[in-house]
């Protein structure tokens, strides 16, 4: 049956643009066309996702950016804002778990300064060139996708009841708008026109109107905006009212920064990811377990394939969930976890039927820490449709992130995964235009844990962009949105591009898994021992075989799990590849 193609794997010598939204890929490729390189082209793609798919990211949000520049070493930038100095665990007190919305989980808003100083420091263009396509969006419009009109309509009581800043922005009219209507968002464009215009009357170069303009946001208008906003208590979802604990030194002294990816060796290839404040090493502990049990042999599409990469997510996440962390904050015992050794140690205990246990291992003989663990079914507040819009946990899409990926002529590529400050999450500052974030309930607030909350520190998030190089050339760039399922998608969709014979657009198409037997990142934190969903075109044979090794199977939909995109880029030819994902209707790769 495969491989299987729903569209073809595009092919180019000059660019390759890449993500979840048609138009956010358009002005990637638009960049590119107007002499941009590929970091100017992921700034400008990245800014007009905001816009776009507003139920999946906006300005207030986060992303981790992995590049490589040619002739450089791939590089991190870390756009994930740290918990402000006010979130300790006391400041939740008479919670058991931090909120899925409102202000309280708001750390400080990392995207916008993380897209800025890519584009200072390794773009071409000006802060008005990569803002054009989002402004212009904002100003006039974009098309609303049934994805977003759904979320809209289930928030509605919300906005109308509790958040007015919302309704007058999602509820044009006072009504829920159309899926084939556009939207426009006045205020959003209003906000980086002034931030263009205030960074170009502050320098006389490139470098400082970009970097006028990251002054502008954490210290400028914005941030007096965001301040005045929060001055009085504001209500989540429900109507409860909170102070914030977000100020203006927060704000003001924090901005991204460089990191050196976490690296493995794979079959002559390197795959880069960010650190353990993020789960991007959990695909590499998986690749070490997938080395160890020999799923190379495997054909990609079997049982026996999916039940041997299962059953390795669930040991490596339970590592992530007992130790993973900020590492400037908690001693991440990495080396021991990646190491080969105890990759074989750990895969000794995958047996021929699935485990519906959670077991982290002993690095350098460690104990380790399990949160108190809440059962699906166990009592308790289900799916937040207010909280983290992430997908449920048969891979539904309850909302989502974004993922871009870019290449151009010269060997630089990018991958992102842009995420955060949803119309989900907390209600829009009108003068602004965007709500903040929430991805402080990421945070634990047992003090024993790796994750546990605390002043300046980085939530473990799941945004996890992948890029691999072979030798000292970037070759492959790829990610999905997917909460917890980011790094089980990607690693499946890894492992069939390496050991599977299919191209980038046929690895994508392929029949899709995860499991949700670990602890959730995500408000309220629900852990399904032996749960395993799987797309019902992966087939009756090998579903029944599942089953019978013991899986707790959830059969998906046909076309329901991962929003993949990738591109390519062969060295020795100078060729470049795209793919997007086609569920959901709006992935594409465009390039020439």
């Amino acid at each position: 049956m495969y491989p299987f193609s729903t569209r073809p794997e595009l092919r180019g010598r000059f660019g390759m643009v890449a993500s979840t939204h048609w138009l956010a890929s358009a002005t990637g490729m638009s960049v590119l066309e107007r002499g941009g390189n590929a970091f100017d082209a992921a700034v400008a793609a990245g800014f007009t996702l905001q816009v776009v798919e507003p139920h999946l990211n906006g300005p207030a949000g986060e992303v981790p950016i992995i590049f490589h520049a040619s002739g450089a070493t791939p590089t991190v930038i870390c756009g994930q804002g740290p918990a402000p100095a006010a979130a300790t665990p006391e400041a939740f007190a008479g919670l058991e778990r931090v909120p899925g919305s409102g202000v309280l989980p708001a750390c400080v808003p990392g995207a916008f300064d993380a897209w800025m100083l890519l584009l200072r420091d390794h773009g071409t263009m000006e802060v008005r060139d990569v803002l054009e396509h989002a402004i212009g969006y904002a100003r006039n419009g974009y098309p609303l996708m049934p994805q977003i009109v759904e979320k809209i309509a289930a928030l509605e009581p919300v906005f109308r009841e509790w958040w007015p800043g919302s309704a007058a922005l999602y509820l044009p009219g006072g009504t829920v708008p159309r899926a084939d209507s556009f939207l426009a968002n006045p205020a959003l464009a209003d906000t980086y026109q002034r931030v263009v215009h205030e960074a170009e009357r502050a320098a006389r170069t490139r470098e400082g109107r970009i970097d006028a303009a990251r002054r502008v946001w954490r210290e400028g208008f914005v941030a007096e905006e965001i301040l005045g906003f929060l001055r009085s208590p504001v209500p989540d979802g429900s109507g409860e009212h909170h102070q914030a604990l977000l100020d203006g030194a927060d704000l003001a002294g924090w901005s991204a920064s460089y990191e050196d990816t976490v690296s493995l060796e794979y079959e002559g290839l390197t795959v880069h990811k960010t650190g353990p404040w993020g789960q991007g090493p959990v695909f590499l502990q998986q690749l070490r377990l997938a080395e160890a049990l020999g799923t190379k042999e495997l054909e990609v599409t079997s049982a026996e394939f999916a039940h041997r990469v299962v059953e390795a997510a669930k040991l490596a996440f339970a590592d992530r969930e007992a130790w993973y962390g900020d590492p400037r904050f908690v001693d991440v015992p990495l080396p021991e976890l990646l190491s080969p050794a105890y990759a074989e140690q750990r895969a000794s205990l995958v047996g021929e039927a699935a485990s519906l246990e959670l077991r982290p291992g002993a690095p350098d003989g460690r104990t380790p820490h399990l949160p108190e663990l809440r059962l699906v079914g166990s009592g308790g507040p289900g799916p937040d449709t207010i909280g983290e819009p992430t997908v449920d946990r048969a891979g539904e899409q309850r909302g989502d992130t974004c993922h871009l990926d870019v290449v151009d002529a010269h060997g630089n590529m990018v991958s992102a995964t842009p995420s955060g400050g949803w119309l989900a999450s907390s209600p829009v500052i009108p003068a602004l235009g965007f709500p903040l974030g929430t991805r402080g309930q990421m945070f634990w607030l047992d003090r024993r844990s790796p994750s546990v909350v605390g002043p300046g520190r980085r939530p473990r998030t799941t945004l996890t962009p992948t890029l691999v190089t072979r030798g000292d050339e970037a070759v492959l760039a790829l990610g999905t949105p997917g909460g917890d399922q980011q790094d089980q998608w990607s690693l499946t969709y890894f492992l069939r591009l390496v050991h599977g014979d299919m191209n980038l657009q046929e690895a994508i198409d392929a029949p899709m898994f995860h499991t949700n037997a670990f602890p959730g990142s995500f408000h309220p934190r629900e852990v399904a021992p032996g749960e395993l969903v799987v797309e019902s075109r992966a087939g009756e044979e090998v579903i029944d075989e599942l089953r019978r090794r013991g899986h707790r199977v959830v059969v998906s939909g046909p076309w329901s799990l991962g929003r993949l995109s990738a591109v390519s880029r062969d060295p020795e030819s100078g060729v470049l590849r795209a793919a997007a994902n086609p569920r959901g209707a709006q992935g594409y790769a465009v390039g020439r």
